[in-house]
């Protein structure tokens, strides 16, 4: 056949002729169209639809009135909770934790996250905090919560060899204090002196950098004359009320410490009643007492345990010669009693030599297995041990 000169303009491998005879449609065809044309009458019934599977109308406005409905609710029970709206956006419900009605229910807590977040842990917890006129004072929160237990630093909970060590007399210099957050590792624990200066600041740094600390409490010692320029020291021979008052404007000092450690405090510590009066104050606001084991007459150990006070005592005071040699001499003594107890614990001054040594130590105590944990971590816990 002649192609025809037309042909030239249609598609290739088509025919626009007409052949003349009809051919039937295929089945596959036709269920096809049909398919296409089901799909097609569904998407534009959805398309059409006011609410297109949405709740219905009743149940779609209870839910955009809800938010409003909780915060009725809220100021009704006493402006506990509020709400703000951005736009069409979601309600963004506020709890006022403190304005909360406390119940009587036992509350059981995994201890192991009740620690601060990092990002969180210079900013204390209001419900941690009693308003007195001395300042914040810490005080167990009504669910029983511990400073104690909020502000100590998290550790692995291993078994093996620990050992921990508190620099204390931080604010007292303001570069030795800049230093020894800055160069110690945040295992260390760092004990802020009461009659420092800017002791709040230096309390968010140093926890903003990780580290646990603790607050030192001027003792009486043996050989006072009564001419001491050591402020708020607590004397066997005070009043409880005098002693209470000096007490409470030393721990209004700084917020978000696990406890205290005494300064001095030789014969303090050695009277039975005057310690049970400071013991008894500590157990109640849920703090730590770490007692720097310079005295054997200490009565501190029984009185603790006898008032539910979490205790922990120093080994070796480790710059007591403070130079770098004795130091390390001192250091490596810690190290073979935590492998022979499991544990140990070391005190010191935030003095340029110490601070270096212990820098330097702590990197190579590491390498041998040993575990720098904080103060709280070694505690003996009536509460819980």
């Amino acid at each position: 056949m002649e192609p025809d000169p037309d042909d030239i303009d249609q598609p290739l491998g088509r025919h626009c002729r007409s052949s003349g005879v009809w051919r039937r449609p295929r089945a596959g065809s036709i269920v096809f169209a049909l398919c296409v044309l089901v799909i097609f009458a569904g998407s534009s019934a959805i398309a059409l639809r006011d609410r297109s599977f949405q709740q219905p109308p009743e149940i779609a406005d209870a839910d955009a009135q809800a938010p409003e409905a909780e915060v009725s609710a809220g100021q009704t029970a006493g402006s506990s909770v509020g709400s703000s709206r951005t736009g069409s956006g979601p309600a963004v419900i506020q709890v006022d934790r403190e304005a909360l009605p406390h119940s009587n229910d036992i509350v059981i807590r995994d201890p192991a996250a009740l620690n601060h977040d990092p990002r969180l842990a210079h900013l204390p917890d209001r419900s941690l905090i009693e308003e007195t006129d001395f300042g914040p004072l810490p005080i167990r929160s009504a669910e029983g919560l511990r400073p104690f237990d909020a502000y100590a630093r998290p550790w692995s909970g291993a078994r093996g060899a620990r050992i921990a060590i508190v620099v204390g007399g931080l604010g007292i210099s303001q570069t030795g204090t800049q230093a020894a957050i800055e160069k110690l590792p945040e295992e260390i624990t760092l004990a802020f002196a009461p009659q420092g200066n800017s002791l709040d600041r230096w309390m968010r740094t140093a926890r903003q950098e990780g580290h646990e600390i603790i607050l030192q409490v001027p003792l009486e010692p043996f050989d006072y004359s009564g001419d001491n320029h050591t402020r708020h020291m607590l004397l066997v021979n005070a009043s409880a009320r005098e002693n209470r008052e000096e007490l409470h404007r030393v721990l209004a000092r700084i917020t978000n410490y696990t406890g205290v450690m005494n300064y001095q405090g030789a014969r303090f510590t050695a009277d039975e009643a005057a310690t049970e009066a400071l013991m008894q104050e500590l157990g109640d606001r849920g703090l730590l007492f770490l007692d720097d084991g310079t005295s054997a007459r200490s009565l501190t150990e029984t009185v603790a345990a006898r008032s539910g006070v979490p205790f922990a005592e120093s080994d070796d005071v480790i710059d007591a010669r403070p130079q770098r040699g004795p130091i390390l001499e001192a250091l490596d003594s810690l190290e073979r009693v935590a492998r022979a107890r499991g544990f140990a614990v070391g005190v010191g001054s935030a003095l340029d030599t110490t601070v270096n040594t212990v820098a330097d130590w702590a990197r190579e105590a590491r390498k041998r297995g040993i575990e720098l944990v904080p103060i709280s971590a070694v505690a003996f816990d009536p509460e819980r041990d």
